[in-house]
């Protein structure tokens, strides 16, 4: 009888891929299974292996990330609310190789840095790995997209896009005491014997470099998706005072900056023609704005607002809350009907995604028109820029609005 033929053993590549394959619950990187699985690793397959990855490394729901360097520790530092900030990473044995591997859904967008420690000393760096970035004003993030959240084409400059065009002027303001420096943004073939409608936008310097908001207005009003604007972007010089629920700014906007844009510009002088526009503080300034001055604007775009309320006795966000809780509890008393249409955005791992959802049904029982979008996103200018689109087609749509000679 011949004797049975046996398999032979299987090397630790292929134990790694079984282990990887029997615990499909566990954030598992194959890639790094794989490496780690390898007898003896050499430098040159350290070496190889970072040549032939692009970095993070996107399996499934699996993200790795790798950094190579002396470290006595390293850590991801995240901007996921809910999942601890500080994520260690894994030393390989025997190199200056570290790993991470998270698990995150389709349809993500993080941003992070890397926590490089050596003794008593800190330092947070870019990922060298990799060159995906995104700037806001306090400097670079490291980006990592899974799959379906790649960037839009829609964001990026087109050459055959006509261009609109940006003006600067200086506003004189009672309620201010002094003249404050605004934006204009006018859509290519912007004609004076036309009529267009108006959006203001707070911090309106922001949102053109970190949310390429003058490129966005271009390729959409260009594919006809949002109707040819004229847009106010301003900017607080007391932002944290300025923006929660401030007289002297609604006063500002409402009746100085819009009455001077309507006598300088071929603006349509009706509510649903004209908007307001703001994220994080300044989605609160355009609500409150709204709220002191019902049915002047037609038209609110409110990205992640940082709508902090009361909630079983007491807020948790410290004293420059104070001014915002005192207004968003004033607003859910007695909302009344500020606008007519609604769009308001938020990521699903910003710490006020609760407070954006409980603002919702109360935005809708005012009897206004209003349309809520989530996305996996955190709390940062791409997320703002990424969901653009549907709130300016939806509130301002290029195939409804006429402009008038």
């Amino acid at each position: 009888m011949a004797a049975p033929t046996l398999d032979p053993a299987p090397s630790p590549a292929e134990e790694a891929v079984a282990s990887y394959a029997s615990e499909p619950k566990k954030a598992r990187s194959l890639a790094i299974d794989t490496l780690v699985g390898e007898q003896n690793l050499s430098e040159d397959q350290i070496v190889r292996f970072f040549d032939e990855h692009k970095f993070p490394i996107l399996e499934g729901k699996s993200v790795t990330f790798a950094y190579r360097g002396k470290a006595d520790r390293v850590l991801l530092q995240h901007f996921i609310y809910g999942l601890e900030t500080s994520q260690p990473f894994k030393q390989i044995a025997g190199h200056d190789v570290w790993y991470l591997v998270l698990e995150l859904p389709k349809k993500s967008h993080l941003q992070y840095k890397i926590n490089v420690i050596r003794g008593e000393d800190q330092h947070w760096i870019l990922d060298p790995q990799n060159p995906q970035r995104a700037l806001d004003p306090y400097g670079a993030n490291s980006v990592v997209r899974t799959h379906g959240t790649e960037r839009a084409d829609w964001t990026y400059t087109d050459p055959e896009t006509r261009p609109g065009q940006l003006v600067e002027h200086w506003v004189a303001s009672q309620a201010f005491g002094g003249s404050r420096r605004i934006q204009v943004y006018l859509p290519a073939r912007y004609r004076p014997t036309r009529r267009y409608p108006l959006l203001v936008v707070h911090d309106g310097h922001d949102y053109l470099r970190f949310s390429s908001l003058k490129t966005v207005l271009d390729n959409l009003i260009e594919r006809l998706e949002v109707a040819p604007m004229i847009v106010a972007l301003t900017n607080a010089e007391e932002r944290l005072s300025e923006y929660p629920d401030h007289q002297p700014h609604a006063q500002f906007l409402t009746e100085e900056l819009v009455p001077w844009l309507e006598e300088a510009y071929p603006i349509r002088r009706e509510p649903l023609a004209r908007g307001l526009m703001g994220a994080s503080f300044g989605a609160v300034a355009a609500l409150s704005c709204a709220w002191r001055y019902p049915g002047f604007y037609g038209q609110l775009l409110l990205q992640s607002g940082s709508f902090a309320f009361t909630d079983i006795g007491q807020h948790q966000r410290g004293p420059l809350f104070d001014p915002v809780v005192e207004f968003v509890n004033a607003f859910r008393k007695n909302p009344g009907r500020p606008s007519e249409k609604v769009f308001v955005s938020c990521g699903t791992y910003e710490s006020l995604i609760y407070e954006n959802r409980s603002m919702v049904p109360i935005l809708q029982d005012t009897g206004m028109d209003v349309r809520y979008v989530e996305a996996r996103d955190g709390h940062n200018w791409e997320n703002w820029r990424d969901r653009l689109r549907e709130g300016l087609s939806w509130l301002f749509p290029g195939s409804l609005w006429m402009v008038y000679e």
